[in-house]
């Protein structure tokens, strides 16, 4: 068994389904809170597989989760929970700093001490996988090499921060004692069961219910975008061959401007699935007022984790986004079960021109 943190939302989902797929694989002890972002649709094709254990909990009930690890005995975690939205967390930090820090706190110390009952091969074995965010080196200017893994921590939002901190948990960890951890630091992700609040599926769903596309500030912010399945691999081979203490960066080698993304998705949409009135998407395009803090540019240096351990994305950005608005058209029923009321009402203060 392993346990998967967080495995209802958009990653942790894709990384359950992805590490599910093989038929020999390992079960998932699956322990998510399902908080807005958590969705138990993402899971349905697993509904009668044994090897998927779905539990509704949170990290921080130190009860439940030192319970978990001593019934199922499981030789890794992946923790994935975490509050993950920036502009939710300059309107609300509280949550950011209760899960991100005081949870990831909680569940390094119940794995600590199920680690330490642990005897010969299985303690040797046993893993903590931390994932967390390029966001906490902070902003780059347009001249800045992309951020490797000695690059200084500079978080700049209360999300980012709240992830610097659980990450130097994580480290202090491993330091102090001993504890088996590695961490992956990734770039922007994009992809099936993606929560339409972020950039990529908002601008979809907007754009095929006829509503602007609000595009913050220029347009120009630059990120580097990582398909969920490129993410997933990757997780799978620094639990299997990362060296203890360390951390990788995980990126697509895609940076891509803000605008430039949404005029990508608008084109393949006049594509794929016409305006009725022969117009394109792109004329929903409309420029609102940026957030406060908006990083500028991020940008991953992934050559560690393939020159350590042979790991490279296999989708350029071209494909992947293909895949990505093909995959939204192909599930209305999936985008129907997430777009209540309550989503719309947060859209409508966040998005104000």
């Amino acid at each position: 068994m392993i346990l998967v943190t967080g495995g209802a939302g958009f990653i942790g989902a894709n990384f359950v389904l992805d590490w599910l797929a093989s038929p020999n694989a390992e079960g998932v002890v699956n322990l998510d809170k399902l908080t807005y972002a958590g969705n138990l649709t993402n899971l349905q094709s697993l509904q009668k597989d044994s090897r998927h254990i779905f539990v509704h909990g949170d990290i921080g009930d130190k009860a439940l989760v030192s319970k978990l690890l001593a019934e199922h005995r499981p030789r890794a975690i992946v923790n994935f929970a975490a509050e993950s939205h920036v502009d939710r967390s300059i309107h609300g930090p509280a949550e950011f700093i209760q899960t991100n820090i005081v949870g990831t706190f909680n569940l390094l110390e119940c794995a600590r001490e199920y680690w330490g009952g642990l005897q010969g091969t299985a303690k040797e074995q046993f893993r903590f996988h931390h994932v967390s965010t390029d966001e906490v080196y902070g902003s780059l200017s347009a001249s800045d090499p992309a951020f490797s893994e000695t690059n200084p921590y500079e978080p700049n939002s209360p999300y980012s921060a709240s992830k610097a901190a659980s990450d130097h948990l994580v480290r202090a960890w491993f330091h102090t004692y001993g504890f088996p951890v590695v961490t992956t630091n990734c770039s922007n992700n994009y992809g099936p069961y993606h929560f339409p609040e972020k950039l990529i599926p908002l601008v979809i769903l907007n754009a095929l219910n006829g509503k602007p596309l609000p595009v913050y500030g220029d347009g120009q912010q630059i990120r580097d975008w990582l398909y969920v399945g490129d993410h997933c691999s990757a997780i799978r081979e620094v639990l299997a061959k990362g060296e203890l203490g360390e951390t990788y960066n995980i990126g697509g080698w895609n940076e891509k401007a803000n605008l430039d993304v949404v005029n990508t998705i608008c084109k393949i949409l006049d594509e794929l699935k016409p305006r009725a009135d022969g117009k394109t998407y792109a004329e929903q395009i409309t420029f609102v007022k940026d957030r406060p803090g908006h990083d500028r540019r991020y940008a991953i240096d992934a050559s560690k984790v393939e020159k350590a351990l042979g790991w490279r994305p296999a989708e350029t950005f071209d494909t992947g986004i293909r895949k990505t608005v093909q995959w939204y058209l192909d599930n209305p029923l999936w985008v129907d079960g997430v777009v209540t009321g309550s989503y719309r009402e947060w859209l409508d203060k966040q998005y104000q021109s």
